[in-house]
């Protein structure tokens, strides 16, 4: 689980064979037992194609204009969620930004943490640094959708490399797409969105980059919405996936936030 980028690049390859793999009953109950995830969950999908690869497909560059972004392409919805990237790239093109998005394989590292590989998610975030230094340097903002891999540019980053004003800037530089909008983009116009809407904020969303943004977007959205005080989904990373801890997981889930999804 701590190297699910790499298991989720090689998947990208063979994705129909992935999905075989993990989503037919008996073979997908042989590859949680070796992978240490508990019987009761079920694998994500892998998308057939990667966010990366669509926005490297789609055969017409973002127009370039003064707000120049970069769009990181994380783990999760890079390879199993790309609509949520694609939406956001639909959503700051359309304010007039020239979107950027990193071609070469970049991972910040955050699911090794929890398995003690600290070393290798240095080394990680040292090819960040080598691979977006011009970016970073020229000052381009990086939004971020995951907010675990947003913590690590806001918070890790400046601690495993306190001294490197490359990695100092990237902290500085980093942005939910809420803040970026609220901080940078300011005066654009949203259009409206007339729903009601439960809001869950993400544990390191909450402790790092705070909850301050997304509710003046919302507002300005016209969204009805509710923010639950729902501490934990239960998840925590891997925590929820792994056989031990499954019924914990499920237990801090429906403190608040599973019976208020049920009852939505």
């Amino acid at each position: 689980m701590g190297l699910i980028h790499m298991w989720a690049r090689l998947a990208s390859l063979v994705p129909d064979l992935a999905n075989f793999l993990t989503q037919t009953p008996g073979l997908s109950g042989v590859m949680k037992a070796v992978a240490g995830i508990s019987p009761h969950r079920t694998f994500p999908p892998f998308a057939r194609t990667s966010f990366v690869e669509w926005f490297r497909r789609r055969g017409r560059p973002s127009r370039p204009g003064p707000h120049r972004v970069i769009l990181w392409p994380d783990t999760f919805n890079n390879y199993f969620y790309p609509r949520t990237a694609k939406a956001a790239v639909e959503v700051l093109e359309s304010l007039g930004c020239e979107v950027l998005v990193p071609t070469e394989p970049l991972c910040c590292g955050r699911p090794l943490y929890d398995f003690g590989m600290l070393d290798h998610a240095r080394s990680l975030l040292r090819r960040i640094l080598t691979s977006l230094r011009s970016e970073i340097e020229a000052g381009t903002p990086i939004v971020g959708l995951e907010p675990s891999c947003t913590a690590v540019f806001r918070d890790e980053l400046t601690n495993l490399f306190p001294h490197d004003q490359t990695a100092v800037r990237l902290s500085r530089q980093t942005f939910t797409l809420a803040e970026y909008l609220e901080r940078e983009r300011p005066r654009a116009l949203l259009p409206p969105l007339h729903r009601r809407a439960l809001v869950h904020g993400h544990c390191h969303h909450k402790a790092v980059m705070k909850l301050h943004a997304e509710p003046r977007v919302l507002d300005k959205l016209g969204l009805d919405f509710t923010i639950l005080d729902s501490g934990c989904c239960g998840m925590a990373g891997s925590f929820g996936f792994k056989r031990e801890p499954y019924e914990t997981s499920l237990k801090v889930g429906e403190l608040v936030l599973l019976p208020a999804v049920r009852a939505a």
